[in-house]
């Protein structure tokens, strides 16, 4: 267990280690790009099947531009199977869907260094706009995806609703991802993803979906996994169909890995370099798989996430990441009662530039809503029943510094309608946001959903645990332990969220039904059950 007075030493000895291997070209690709910089296009391309099996995506819409996305990979789970060369993809964008009325189109080149994926930032597009595109390789062409931007900002003007989804917590071998094919036929504007995309553990066969392979530690590893998951049908359905704003939680890398710190660390030998190497490669495959903006793109073992997307006046998302700059997790990780590492002042989840930068967009936001896409859950969860109290050490529960001034700036500065999404835990959660989570009187400062996974944990069941009481948790006002996602409605007025729950996801067959909704009032933080 790292100890917190180590931190600052073990960062800047990491980020030397860091630096010396990125010079020497070792992280993230970038011996393979000086390999092939100067490579030629193949003068006339050819597949034996089509390249475009991972689908196509979008994501980060603005009032006039939106990123496109694919990746040519002819054999996906052979590290694509492309040659180590420049392909030219040919992309357009039209204003109907069935592509006649073409608005733009152009060539970018797949290359090999990004794993033959490609994106497109399609620009001098009309606000609140659907548009549909699609990519083409020799005589192959991709399925048709549908995009749009988003409203433009207006003095004084409010665009009149916005819907969503919200998802996180995928794992492949535990289940179907059924509720990406209800979500693919759901009126939305955009899906957010709050993390664990991919699952990076080895998966065996005893899961509903049977894939026998080792844990990932390389880039060509960690590409593949990605290749198996974005393989799914009804994935590819939800990214075709909307728009997604991404983000990242701990198994895009390692279960519960914190800054450079690995979840082995332990082990008294563990070098913080070495894990940072793992990092590297790991970012370097969600970048090349995901529908983010080129300032993304990783740079070694560190990948600019944080960032603001504004949906007209109506709605800001501040997308977080609680993973790469956090302090180890205190007390050894885990569930259990609070040690004193729990109340270091220095303690972190969100590091200090990016608290900096939260705060000052939170201040400056024209939002009517604004809304923290992360991780893990902000609300307090006492998991011990009765006396003395317990925690996961994962969640903001032990980082309390950190918490409490995100507490405090809601109460004091009032920004206007603070809503927290996050997922990691595999079950619903409705939660009121209070000034002091220990004193039932307190003021509640803002409102918190959680939603559960898409298919990690299996089926789950209906069991409510005997600790969500009004004794223990009264800020809790719902849970449910089946897999689904939340669907987010908002208007000017009002934030309405519907929880969603698969019957089961052990099969394809699930169902999928609406368990609670619960409403938002402008200006009256906190959850209502209607």
């Amino acid at each position: 267990m790292f100890k917190y007075e180590n931190f600052e030493r073990l960062l800047h000895s990491s980020i030397k280690r860091r630096n010396l291997i990125i010079g020497a070209g070792a992280f993230t690709g970038l011996a393979i790009a000086s390999q092939f910089s100067h490579q030629r296009a193949i003068a006339k391309t050819k597949f034996s099947t089509n390249p475009f099996t991972l689908g196509v995506a979008s994501g980060e819409p603005d009032d006039n531009s939106v990123v496109i996305w694919t990746r040519l990979a002819p054999e996906p789970l052979n590290g694509g199977g492309m040659p180590a060369m420049n392909v030219p993809v040919r992309w357009e964008v039209a204003i109907d869907r069935n592509m006649k009325r073409i608005l733009s189109r152009g060539t970018v080149m797949a290359r090999p260094e990004l794993g033959h994926s490609v994106r497109v930032v399609v620009e001098g597009l009309s606000p609140d706009t659907w548009y549909w595109y699609r990519f083409s390789a020799g005589k192959e062409a991709s399925p048709i995806g549908r995009t749009r931007t988003t409203p433009a900002m207006g003095r004084g003007r409010y665009t009149n609703s916005l819907k969503f989804a919200l998802a996180s917590c995928q794992n492949y071998q535990q289940g179907y991802y059924t509720a990406y094919k209800y979500m693919a036929e759901d009126d939305l504007d955009l899906v957010v993803h709050v993390g664990d995309y991919i699952y990076e553990g080895g998966i065996s066969t005893t899961g509903p979906r049977q894939h026998n392979s080792a844990e990932i530690l390389t880039l060509a590893d960690y590409r593949n996994r990605h290749a198996l998951y974005k393989l799914d049908t009804n994935l590819q359905a939800a990214h075709a169909a909307f728009p997604w704003i991404v983000t990242w939680d701990d198994h895009e890398v390692e279960n519960n890995y914190a800054n450079f710190i690995s979840e082995i660390d332990t082990e008294p030998d563990q070098d913080p370099a070495v894990f940072l190497q793992r990092r590297a490669v790991a970012y370097q495959a969600y970048y090349e798989h995901m529908p983010l903006r080129p300032f993304s793109r990783p740079v070694g073992p560190d990948m600019q996430l944080y960032r603001r997307v504004n949906y007209g006046n109506l709605a800001t998302f501040h997308v977080l990441d609680t993973r790469q700059y956090r302090t180890d997790q205190p007390c050894g990780d885990g569930t259990k009662e609070r040690c004193p590492e729990v109340f270091d002042p220095q303690a972190t989840i969100l590091g200090q530039a990016q608290e900096d930068w939260l705060y000052k967009g939170l201040s400056r936001s024209k939002g009517q809503w604004n809304i923290l896409a992360q991780q893990v859950p902000i609300a307090q969860r006492d998991t011990r029943l009765g006396e003395g109290q317990t925690f996961s050490m994962d969640k903001w529960d032990a980082y309390l510094a950190d918490r409490d001034r995100l507490m405090n700036f809601f109460a004091e500065r009032k920004p206007s309608n603070p809503v927290s999404l996050a997922g990691d835990v595999h079950s619903h959660w409705a939660m009121d946001l209070k000034a002091d989570f220990n004193d039932p009187k307190s003021a509640i400062v803002g409102s918190e959903f959680v939603c559960s996974s898409i298919s990690s944990g299996g089926d789950g069941n209906d069991n409510i645990p005997a600790y969500i009481n009004d004794a223990d948790n009264p800020h809790i006002k719902f849970y449910n332990n089946r897999r689904g996602y939340v669907r987010c409605t908002l208007t000017p007025t009002l934030w309405r969220s519907d929880y969603l729950a698969m019957s089961e996801v052990t099969t394809p067959s699930g169902t999928i039904s609406t368990k609670a909704s619960f409403i938002v009032e402008n200006g009256r933080p906190g959850v209502q059950r209607i």
